[in-house]
């Protein structure tokens, strides 16, 4: 493909507003499971004769894996099942993991070419991406209102991934044939993926095809293209690049060989103007997101990938990734019957965790107090705080890792749903920081719900690697001003920490407050509030218009931002302006690179992009405005 079409502005949040859907919590249920490693599970025998996939034996009947001796008619039964059930299941809790034991899936006579829907997390139980070979296509499709195949979109498709595996692009007819199509979101992340063939970040078989969002790390892609196509924003980290079609506002690239050349400029974003890229040679510090694999044996475990710095490129690109292998009978296997004096009981002993797929009420908080523990989720578990408590705490220690996780604001406010470290402290983790990796926050949408912060994270040297804070703009309690109350997304107190791949949205008044010094940020994404009822409801001073979507204190001295971007859609129909989109000291130390803002839609706008620098963006004056260096 060498013609996409682009996203005309608004679409987004046309296409957002139409997924309303209210979620229905279902009881409970699951057996809880004691530590133990996880038995090879055996194929199960139903009418017929035919042998279908099991579920995974202890990881829980939500956990489907797969061994290349089952007949394929069985794999793709059970994919297809799956996938028709979640693909309009945006807020549902049925939750599920599919895992693919090492060995060769379909060929290109017979392909198994299969959908990945909402709260699926699809990944290869090798030690590295060429140990499971798809020959097929693991693909997320637009969705289409009502059966209405010329209003499809992708601007809801979160909340799933693919890891840890090779896909040879083939079969499939017509217009999708021989693409892997991930049309999604935020909230969908591709880690650890070698993909041989065309892949589409959009799916261009419907119109109008609008897509926003993307992270993608640790990969490589190889005999075609990757098509960006109408995807606003994405963000590719230490993968190998064969070509990359277009850019929409904001496309970052950091430690990726064959990425575009950087050419951010003042007209990127306008018609004719120039690539919005921004390319970064190396990454300055990183750590790959654990994952599970079965080892020679036929034994389950989780291995942690070292740090890297100065990273270029994917982590397995000239042999094993290095790190660490831990046997999963050091980790505690989390069911969501198990009760918080269990878990934290686990935690005490010095186990890891490992959270199956599954929706669990947390009354009180989950408290990490050993260095070097590992949380891990895998089927994209949920953990929601029932008492106004912190869901889980993460003391002021060396290495944890939080990882495949979401935390939905619970009925009683909480002044965070995740809190890393200890704020004040001065400890440096450089040697073996603390990772948060996909790791997706929601007031509101799944559930009504409040909370005063998203997540606060005070360790110093920390790496954030794909965080979405939302507070929803369509789903339960969204829509109103007075419901769903969040006034801060992230707050980040620690020295020395950075981030890839942060979005955080549409919270009611500093969305992003950055107190640390030395803090660098490689992407960011932030659309305002929506539902703004008056400019007096929202002023970050008495003669300040709005919040900034991103604060840096008056205190700090030290920072960098690279390819950061914030919009506005006010939809009341009231006049509101946001005075600034970034806000920070205006000292030398303090830098930004390739800043932007965009009037999506709606009445108001934002008035300048950093510290009254940029032009305005509303309904009357320019679409985008670009800032390419400040100060």
């Amino acid at each position: 493909m060498t013609s996409v079409p682009l996203m005309p502005l608004g679409g987004r949040v046309r296409g957002r507003a139409r997924s309303a859907v209210l979620a229905v919590l279902i009881a409970l249920a699951g057996l809880f499971v004691p530590l133990s490693a996880v038995p090879q599970a055996a194929a199960a025998v139903h009418g017929g004769g035919e042998t279908v996939p099991p579920t995974g034996g202890s990881l829980g009947p939500n956990v489907y894996v797969f061994d290349p001796t089952m007949p394929q008619t069985s794999i793709q039964n059970t994919l297809d099942t799956i996938a028709n059930q979640q693909a309009g299941n945006e807020f549902g809790t049925q939750r599920y993991a599919v895992l693919f034991k090492p060995g060769t899936y379909g060929s290109k006579a017979s392909p198994l070419n299969f959908s990945v829907g909402f709260y699926e997390s699809v990944a290869g139980l090798g030690k590295n991406p060429g140990d499971v070979v798809i020959n097929g296509s693991a693909d997320t499709y637009n969705q289409c209102t009502n059966g209405n195949q010329s209003q499809c979109y992708a601007t809801t498709n979160f909340w799933r991934s693919l890891s840890n595996l090779t896909i040879n692009v083939t079969g499939k007819t017509g217009c999708h044939s021989n693409t892997d199509f991930w049309a999604v979101s935020q909230a969908a992340p591709m880690r650890r993926v070698h993909i041989n063939g065309n892949l589409s970040l959009m799916d261009y078989c419907g119109s109008p095809a609008w897509a926003s969002g993307g992270f993608i790390a640790d990969s490589q892609f190889t005999g075609g293209t990757v098509i960006n196509g109408s995807q606003q924003q994405f963000i590719t980290r230490d993968s190998s690049l064969d070509g990359w079609t277009n850019g929409v506002w904001n496309q970052v690239f950091c430690g990726d060989p064959g990425a575009p050349a950087q050419s951010f400029a003042g007209n990127s974003g306008h018609p004719g103007g120039a690539a919005p890229y921004t390319t970064l040679a190396t990454c300055p510090v990183t750590e790959e997101a654990p994952y599970l694999y079965v080892d020679s044996s036929g034994d389950y475990n989780v291995f942690v990938p070292s740090v890297q710095h100065s990273s270029n490129g994917p982590t397995w690109a000239n042999g094993e990734t290095p790190g660490t292998s831990l046997p999963l009978s050091s980790f505690f296997v989390v069911q969501p019957s198990a009760t918080v004096t269990e878990i934290n009981a686990a935690l005490k002993a010095g186990d890891n965790l490992l959270f199956t797929p599954g929706v669990y009420n947390v009354p009180q908080a989950l408290r990490v107090t050993k260095a070097g523990t590992k949380v891990v989720g895998i089927g994209f578990p949920t953990l929601i705080p029932q008492d106004g408590n912190v869901a889980l705490k993460v003391s002021d220690v060396d290495g944890v890792n939080v990882s495949g996780m979401i935390f939905d604001a619970g009925p009683q406010s909480s002044p965070a749903l995740l809190q890393v470290g200890v704020r004040g402290s001065k400890v440096s983790h450089a040697s073996d920081p603390v990772t948060i990796d996909d790791v997706f926050f929601r007031v509101g949408g799944a559930e009504t719900g409040t909370a005063a912060t998203a997540m606060i994270d005070n360790s110093d040297n920390s790496i954030i690697d794909d965080v979405w804070a939302w507070r929803a703009d369509h789903g339960s309690g969204a829509g109103s001003w007075t419901s769903d109350q969040g006034p801060t997304g992230v707050v980040v107190n620690g020295d020395n920490v950075t981030a890839y791949g942060l979005a955080v949205e549409h919270f009611q008044k500093y969305e992003t407050v950055w107190n640390g010094q030395g803090g660098e940020v490689i992407f960011f994404q932030n659309e305002n509030p929506y539902e703004v009822p008056s400019q007096a409801a929202w002023m970050a001073g008495p003669t300040q218009n709005g919040y900034p979507a991103f604060y840096v204190s008056d205190h700090v001295t030290s920072f960098q931002g690279y390819g950061m971007g914030s919009y506005s859609y006010f939809n009341q129909g009231v006049d509101i302006h946001s005075a600034m989109a970034f806000q920070a000291p205006n000292t030398p130390g303090v830098q930004f690179h390739d800043l932007l803002t965009v009037f999506l839609n709606g009445t108001g706008g934002i008035d300048s992009v950093i510290n009254g620098t940029g032009d305005p963006v509303s309904s009357t004056s320019t679409g985008q405005s670009d800032v390419v260096t400040y100060p």
